[in-house]
């Protein structure tokens, strides 16, 4: 039996890995649950899977969880409860699904104890994959990727010699506004921006699925999981959401993982890895259904998102730091009205301009730059919303 802690168990992932949990009982249990302040579903998941621990981060909502729950499980409150959920004793595989920087603390004092990790947070590599994937080196972790492109480049490259590495070919689906010009943009809204055509996601991936700056994430994860080169990963469209990305090698053989869009088939290999269980939701590709495989070039001049990774990539540093930093504090914004969905590569793209990218040597080091350009992010987000 393997003990896992769900580190954002009631988002879209963490349901998800409960989904693979539950139907595979007799090799997994929900050792740890962790949530900010979804109280209901935290207590009906509490009821059904029998923690030993459990972690809310939000301190009100940790108050009302106390009152409501009357389970045997340890209760923890506050932020500082998912790094002590991700190096417990009776925990041996930590799964990462909280959202934005607060995965990276986590992420570190998960490796630090030399637990499994599956990674399903990219902010934790985008902002401190230097210090991540040095301590992951240190210890012997193996970081298992979560999303469902970086599980296909991972499961594409098994057996392979990574030297032999030509090009990540990492797909996209191009998301809702996969077509559209700028002007079209213009107006749209946040109920408009979720409405993704192939994957049911969370809040914010979705939203960044929109801009594609989840894509520019996935971009600089990748770099960092597979140490390939920045002009060495390419970004294709393929919105029907078959091809979950491929790897192309030097003889000029293409490896792609192909599959329906099921984020429970990912999450499930990094639970199992290097088995295979059956389909987790016990249905296949029917060729049958499919007249061909749609591959297009992603707009780069309506999807700004993904030049702007390349360059905050190649330029080191704390410079992944700020992009994500800028991109989080964005798209907070735009859910609020304070911005409109174009202005969200506007205060990214001024917020990359006036930072200045320095060495990250440590956690502190990361926070401290994820600071710097969050104000720089909110001033500019004050002067567009003043306009």
């Amino acid at each position: 039996m393997k003990e896992i802690a769900v580190l954002g168990s009631t988002g879209s992932i963490g349901t998800q890995t409960l989904d693979v949990i539950r139907a595979h009982s007799d090799l997994f249990h929900a050792q740890v649950l962790c949530a900010h302040k979804s109280v209901e579903k935290l207590l009906a998941q509490a009821e059904e899977f029998h923690p030993s621990a459990i972690v809310i981060t939000d301190e009100e909502a940790g108050r009302k969880f106390k009152d409501l729950y009357h389970g045997a499980a340890e209760v923890i409150i506050g932020g500082q409860g998912l790094t002590e959920a991700a190096v417990r004793e009776d925990v041996d595989l930590v799964l990462v699904a909280v959202v934005g920087i607060a995965g990276l603390a986590p992420t570190l004092a998960a490796i630090g104890a030399e637990k499994e990790l599956a990674l399903a947070n990219k902010e934790t590599l985008v902002a401190g994959g230097s210090l991540v994937l040095e301590e992951a080196g240190k210890h012997h972790v193996l970081i298992r990727p979560v999303d469902s492109e970086h599980s296909a480049i991972f499961q594409c490259m098994l057996g392979q010699d990574k030297k032999h590495i030509h090009k990540l070919l990492l797909t996209a689906s191009g998301g809702p506004f996969r077509g559209k010009t700028r002007e079209e943009l213009r107006h749209v809204t946040v109920a408009d921006a979720m409405k993704h055509p192939t994957w049911n996601m969370g809040m914010k991936v979705t939203l960044d699925s929109a801009t594609m700056f989840n894509k520019g994430l996935e971009v600089i994860e990748a770099h960092w999981l597979f140490g390939v080169d920045y002009d060495d990963i390419e970004v294709i469209v393929q919105p029907q959401s078959l091809i979950h990305s491929m790897v192309e090698y030097d003889d000029g053989s293409i490896m792609a993982q192909i599959g329906n869009p099921d984020m429970r088939l990912p999450i499930q290999f990094a639970l199992t890895y290097p088995e295979r269980l059956p389909s987790p939701s016990g249905q296949y590709v029917n060729w049958r259904d499919i007249a061909s495989i749609i591959i297009e070039k992603p707009d780069l001049d309506v999807f700004r998102s993904l030049k702007m990774a390349y360059e905050a990539g190649k330029e080191g540093g704390s410079a992944g730091t700020a992009f994500n930093a800028a991109n989080e504090e964005a798209i907070r914004a735009f859910i609020a009205g304070k911005l409109s969905f174009l202005s969200i590569y506007d205060v990214v793209e001024e917020t990359l301009s006036r930072f200045i990218s320095g060495p990250v040597r440590s956690y502190e080091d990361i926070m401290e730059a994820d600071r710097m350009a969050r104000n720089l992010a909110r001033n500019e987000i004050e002067r567009i919303s003043l306009c």
